[in-house]
């Protein structure tokens, strides 16, 4: 893997072996893997405190972090990939939480499961899933996962970039111009 990955993945699952196989997928892939085993580990990552999940001060600025310190101070997570199945809190939950939080809703999130249950895959997409996979995850599923990382950072800078065309524009010298009689530049 590279020194630098252009994607950070938080890999949640319960089982050691699911979690092992997605994290190896990712990272041949060349994603940045953080790997935890319950719902209550990533938000915790995540910087969101089920005691204080309704604190919004209590979430961390997204930022790139370089060190390797397991510090979720300064967390740069391009998508999280969670199982479904998972005692305490589900997959479902953990969507939930993450789509609720205003720092955290634009991170795509992928569920994952064994069980092909129709209600439930619609009830995860519907909750603002990206993709649900059927376990085991294979290569061509962790292939799909690109477009939802780039969707995901479109999202990211999108405000920025409608708030800075739309100054440009109030600003520009020809409005400024036009505006001002119809004037013709020189």
């Amino acid at each position: 893997m590279a020194a630098r990955a252009q994607f950070h993945v938080l890999a949640v699952d319960d089982s050691l072996i699911d979690r092992k196989l997605i994290e190896r997928l990712l990272k041949t892939s060349s994603y940045q893997v953080t790997a935890v085993d319950s719902g209550s580990k990533a938000l915790e990552f995540l910087g969101i405190h089920e005691d204080e999940e309704n604190n919004e001060a209590s979430i961390p600025s997204v930022s790139p972090n370089d060190d390797d310190d397991d510090d979720h101070q300064d967390v740069d997570i391009s998508l999280i990939i969670t199982d479904y199945c998972m005692p305490e809190m589900t997959g479902y939950d953990l969507l939930r939480k993450i789509k609720e939080s205003k720092s955290l809703k634009d991170i795509p999130v992928v569920i994952m499961s064994s069980d092909n249950i129709p209600s439930r895959i619609n009830r995860c997409l519907e909750e603002g899933a990206e993709e649900f996979f059927l376990k085991p995850v294979q290569v061509s599923d962790v292939n799909k996962l690109k477009s939802h990382l780039l969707k995901g950072k479109a999202k990211e800078s999108q405000p920025n970039i409608n708030k800075r065309n739309i100054m440009e524009e109030l600003f520009s010298p020809d409005r400024t111009i036009t505006n001002y009689g119809g004037l013709e530049k020189v």
